[in-house]
């Protein structure tokens, strides 16, 4: 068994953003850790992310033995079958590890699944469903961590539209990362992010924090748009690829900038030092 195809299959760097998702999930709820279950809802998402991206390249086997022969499945280095029962096992351990937690957690975790099971077989190549369903699923994981707690507020829920639009964003560039494409996408994207930016620093103006967390605001910012500015540019194929891969990174400061305008600091330090080890894993795992 070719054990770095299948750690490639699974695409460690953008796991550890997933794990920034629940960590900000649990710091808009009040991050209240009774005892040491919630890890559960962290298992829960390295399986769940984990299994979505390796079905994604099950799914698009095709597709890449014309555009990404390299990858691990079109290159024969995991067989189609392997694949398909490595990203199911994945799934089940996401949704076993979240009813582990509380039945709560668990029916949101199904309720990604089925996203996911969605983009993946149906909506992935709509240019409206497709980016938004993706964007869901992230909007998902963010309310997994949110299951930290049994009763979730209609205002908590309601901020789970910020990965959505960030996500939607970035997979609606991500289909002109091999051929290249207009600069329309890339213009939109860029509002979408912007618009992202400003909901976040108002959220942490009203909650009397904006001085904790306009920092990471500023960093993400900093660090998403050079790229996207440059394959606006040029929008062609690996410049665009080097935005999306940017965008997908970064999203740990979005959540950062979650946990530190609820006023949980520590925690948005510890979802920033996610950063380096995403891009570290970056250098050597694919990320698109």
């Amino acid at each position: 068994m070719n054990v770095k195809a299948y750690i490639t299959l699974f695409r460690p760097a953008n796991v550890v953003t997933a794990l920034a998702d629940i960590l900000a999930g649990m710091a808009i709820v009040g991050f209240v850790w009774k005892d040491n279950t919630p890890i559960f809802l962290l298992l829960s998402t390295i399986g769940l992310y984990g299994g979505g991206v390796v079905l994604n390249d099950f799914f698009d086997v095709s597709i890449d033995l014309k555009e990404r022969p390299e990858r691990p499945i079109p290159s024969g280095k995991v067989s189609k079958l392997s694949a398909l029962v490595f990203g199911s096992l994945l799934l089940g351990l996401g949704m076993g590890f979240a009813f582990l937690y509380q039945i709560e957690s668990g029916w949101i975790a199904t309720g990604i699944v089925i996203l996911i099971l969605a983009y993946n077989r149906l909506a992935k190549h709509h240019s409206v469903f497709g980016p938004i369903v993706m964007g869901m699923c992230r909007g998902g994981n963010l309310i997994l961590g949110m299951s930290l707690v049994s009763e979730i507020k209609i205002s908590e829920l309601s901020l789970a539209f910020l990965p959505i639009l960030y996500i939607a964003a970035i997979t609606m560039i991500s289909r002109d990362e091999v051929h290249g494409g207009k600069k329309t996408p890339l213009l939109l994207a860029g509002f979408f992010y912007l618009t992202v930016f400003l909901c976040m620093s108002f959220l942490s103006f009203r909650l009397g924090n904006i001085l904790q967390s306009i920092p990471f605001v500023f960093l993400h910012l900093g660090m998403v748009f050079p790229p996207l500015y440059r394959a606006y540019q040029n929008p062609i194929g690996p410049m665009i690829g080097k935005a999306v891969k940017m965008a997908v990174i970064t999203l740990i400061l979005l959540n950062a900038s979650f946990a530190a305008s609820f006023g949980f600091l520590s925690i948005a330090f510890v979802i920033l030092c996610l950063l380096p080890l995403s891009l570290i894993l970056a250098k050597t795992f694919s990320v698109t």
